[in-house]
């Protein structure tokens, strides 16, 4: 599949502001002793995934602008890879804690994706009605 420049710029972008986003939030919460950035970032971008998911799926943008938000904004700002490795430290310490985590972060992610989906899917229908009625 061919990128056009447009659709690369949009990702990065996008990547920028998300990963900036996750930075943010990873310093402010960063004094906890708990990842809790880490989890409020996977569920807000699961929600936001999701979100947007179900929206394009009625009111479909340009792909440069699916693409930015996606797989820039959402992909930026969300991370497996901090999960993991918070997982890992936080289980050398309290194992208990650390299966909370995990199970936190996999069902609330998946929970929140599922929100996000349909709460976009009844607005965006909504909206798509009220267009096509004007």
């Amino acid at each position: 599949m061919r990128q056009t420049v447009k659709e690369i710029v949009a990702i990065g972008i996008g990547g920028a502001i998300g990963t900036s986003f996750r930075f943010l939030l990873n310093t402010w919460t960063l004094t906890t002793g708990y990842p809790y950035g880490t989890l409020i970032e996977n569920i807000v971008g699961s929600f936001l995934l999701g979100f947007l998911t179900s929206w394009f799926l009625v009111i479909v943008p340009k792909e440069w602008l699916k693409k930015g938000l996606g797989v820039g904004l959402c992909g930026g700002f969300t991370t497996m890879s901090t999960l993991a490795a918070d997982s890992v430290l936080l289980y050398s310490h309290h194992p208990f804690s650390s299966l909370i985590y995990v199970a936190a972060s996999l069902f609330g992610g998946i929970g929140f994706a599922l929100l996000g989906y349909l709460l976009a899917s009844k607005i965006a229908t909504r909206r798509k009605r009220e267009v096509a009625g004007s």
